[in-house]
C-alpha cells in the first residue's frame, strides 16, 4: 500500500517532467524559427549567386585577333631563328676551314683565327640573348593586351552584374575540376569581341 509521501513525490515527479517537456518544446519551436529563416535567405543568396566560364582554348582557336597577333609573332620567331641558324652555320664553316688549313698555317696565324672564331661566336651568343628578349617583349605586350582586351569586354558585358564571378577555363590546366556547359559563355565572348575588332576605332 502506497503512502501519502509516496503519492505527493511520484505527484511532483509527473509535474516536473510534463513542465520540463513543455519547456523543450517550446524551445525547440524557438530554435527553429531563426533557422528556418536562415536558410530561405541563403538559399535566396545562392539563387542569385550566378558564376560562368570562358573556355580559353577555344577563345584563342576563334578569336581572331588573337589568331592574326599569334601568326605575326610566330613568324617573327621563325625568321629569328632562321637568322640565327644562318650565322651559326657559317661559323661553323668557318671553323671547320681552320681545321682543314691548320698544317698550312704559322703559328700566329692559327691563333689569330681562333681569336677571330671565339669573338664571333661570343657575338653571335649576344645577338641570340637580345633577339630572344625582345621576342618575349613582344610576346608578353601581346598577351597584356589581350587580357585587356577580354577584361574590357567582360566588363561590359556583365554590366548588368548577372555574374558574381567569370572564371577561365583550359584544359588539363584549370583549377575547375567540373563544369557545367549553361554557364559557358565563350560562344557570346568570341562573337562580341571579333565583331569590337572588326569596328573601326573611333
Amino acid at each position: 500500500m502506497r503512502t501519502r509521501n509516496q503519492i505527493v513525490t511520484k505527484g511532483l515527479l509527473a509535474t516536473l517532467t510534463a513542465g520540463l517537456f513543455m519547456a523543450c518544446q517550446n524551445n525547440k519551436t524557438a530554435n527553429n524559427a531563426p533557422a528556418a529563416s536562415t536558410t530561405n535567405t541563403a538559399a535566396t543568396a545562392a539563387a542569385s549567386f550566378k558564376i560562368a566560364y570562358v573556355d580559353l582554348d577555344s577563345l584563342e582557336a576563334r578569336f581572331e585577333y588573337f589568331k592574326e597577333k599569334r601568326a605575326e609573332l610566330e613568324k617573327k620567331q621563325q625568321s629569328m631563328d632562321n637568322t640565327l641558324q644562318a650565322k651559326a652555320r657559317s661559323l661553323q664553316n668557318e671553323f671547320e676551314d681552320l681545321q682543314r688549313r691548320a698544317q698550312t698555317l704559322t703559328q700566329e696565324q692559327g691563333e689569330n683565327a681562333q681569336r677571330s672564331i671565339l669573338a664571333k661566336k661570343q657575338q653571335l651568343e649576344q645577338e641570340a640573348a637580345q633577339m630572344r628578349a625582345t621576342y618575349s617583349e613582344q610576346e608578353a605586350k601581346f598577351n597584356d593586351e589581350l587580357q585587356t582586351r577580354l577584361d574590357n569586354f567582360l566588363e561590359a558585358y556583365n554590366k548588368d552584374k548577372r555574374f558574381a564571378y567569370i572564371f577561365s577555363y583550359r584544359k588539363g590546366v584549370s583549377n575547375i575540376l567540373w563544369k557545367d556547359s549553361n554557364y559557358d559563355i565563350t560562344a557570346d565572348v568570341i562573337k562580341g569581341m571579333n565583331e569590337q575588332s572588326a569596328t573601326p576605332a573611333k
